[in-house]
């Protein structure tokens, strides 16, 4: 038997070619870079509310649902292990004052208790009721009565999790009543499958909250947000809800795929349950997200719908089929190494959602590209919207090009220290 199977492995190196060595070394050295991304200023049981924040600092308070299991580790709150049942809690943040943090940034406690003044730190950390649930809502819906749902990405921890849904719930600005789904991820890249099966297992649990949200009559409009194999999972609840509603609730106007770890063929059978809903969708792409090459070669080399090639043809008349709105940030380079959390921490980007939303309008919505939106935001004037951002024809609205891209990037060098350097941050150097 040892024998037999030291000739299979032998087979098996003649046969590899110079290529698959190259590919095998590049995946490692990913690997390895997301393993130092995941290790670098991690935060580990800094859910602990402090006493107090400080002048200026921005409070978000938030509803957590969770299928994660408790941990007994004092601000840990749930572990990455699978709970019996969803548990919610009410968490408030503090986001320090704008003189200290640019839109975009998340910086962890380093220690509990944190420091208010430049990090972001945990006021209240509480289990919740039904009843205090509604009462929650009634607090923070605000006039429009929106409701953001977040759901995360593989390699997340709680903390991780309720963290980055602070940030991104307050530098949208939209004024919801932010809700973070958080389901069973180890936050470890060696747990990939795991993480997966994990979001498979919470499913159900996500589609009966975005359901319940539909049916309140206190709730006005929903938005759907989700990344990285979050995506799978959102896509997957929503195309329960189609399948068991007969479509999906006028109320949820949009479905939001930040860098989606979604098999591009499992999309195409998920869209066919949705109908008309489709045109919901807006998908952020990057071919260049490194964490997506890992996924891609994990699951047999399947394309991820997160990292398609939007400068084919065929790609292109899929989505323009669809109604679906796409925007490519391809180049543009942010902050964790693996251009992996684009969405959230390019300023314009986040903040071009946030005034979508607060304007009601549907993220993909063509009267104004979402494109055009993170352009004018970058140069600084509308007039210049057109030669900075190109889109492609076939798309019905937002697909940002390489030339764009490009011509973005000498419109800001022209522009100089006038504009600051996070515009040249928000572009790529």
């Amino acid at each position: 038997m040892r024998r037999q199977a030291s000739d299979r492995i032998t087979t098996v190196l003649a046969s590899t070619t110079e290529t698959d060595v190259r590919n095998g070394l590049r995946l490692i050295l990913v690997l390895l870079a997301a393993a130092a991304a995941g290790c670098a200023s991690r935060p580990h049981a800094t859910l602990l509310p402090v006493a107090e924040t400080v002048s200026g600092a921005h409070i978000v308070d938030m509803l957590v649902a969770t299928t994660r299991a408790p941990s007994p580790v004092p601000g840990v709150v749930f572990a990455g292990e699978r709970g019996s049942g969803l548990s919610i809690e009410n968490i408030v943040i503090s986001i320090p004052p704008d003189r200290n943090r640019e839109a975009g940034s998340l910086v962890y406690p380093s220690q509990y208790p944190g420091d208010p003044s430049r990090e972001f730190v945990a006021l209240k950390v509480a289990p919740i009721d039904g009843r205090g649930a509604r009462a929650w809502y009634d607090r923070v819906a605000g006039p429009k009565k929106r409701v953001l749902i977040f759901v995360h990405g593989f390699n997340s921890t709680y903390e991780e999790a309720v963290f980055r849904f602070a940030q991104i719930s307050h530098d949208t600005g939209t004024s919801a009543a932010p809700v973070l789904f958080t389901w069973p991820s180890r936050g470890s890249i060696f747990d990939y499958l795991y993480d997966r099966e994990s979001a498979n297992y919470s499913r159900d649990s996500l589609e009966s909250i975005i359901a319940q949200a539909a049916a309140n009559p206190r709730v006005g409009e929903i938005t759907l947000m989700a990344h990285s194999m979050g995506g799978w999972l959102a896509m997957e609840a929503v195309r329960q809800l189609s399948i068991r509603q007969g479509g999906l609730p006028d109320k949820l106007r949009n479905i939001v795929l930040a860098a989606p770890d979604l098999d591009v063929d499992v999309f195409h059978e998920q869209l066919d349950e949705l109908g008309p809903a489709q045109d919901r969708i807006t998908i952020f792409t990057s071919q260049d997200d490194r964490a997506l090459l890992v996924s891609r070669r994990l699951a047999g080399g399947v394309q991820r719908l997160g990292s398609v090639d939007l400068t084919r043809p065929e790609v292109q008349a899929m989505f323009a089929r669809r109604g679906i709105d796409v925007v490519d940030l391809s180049g543009i380079q942010a902050g964790d190494g693996l251009n992996h959390t684009k969405f959230a921490e390019i300023p314009d980007v986040v903040q071009a959602i946030g005034r979508r939303l607060i304007a009601g309008d549907q993220v993909s919505d063509s009267r104004l590209s979402l494109a055009e939106a993170i352009g004018a935001t970058a140069i600084g004037t509308a007039q210049g919207v057109g030669s900075a951002i190109g889109a492609t024809a076939a798309v019905p609205a937002a697909v940002v090009s390489e030339d764009g891209r490009r011509q973005l990037r000498e419109r800001v060098e022209e522009a100089g220290s006038s504009l600051g350097g996070s515009l040249k941050t928000a572009v790529g150097r």
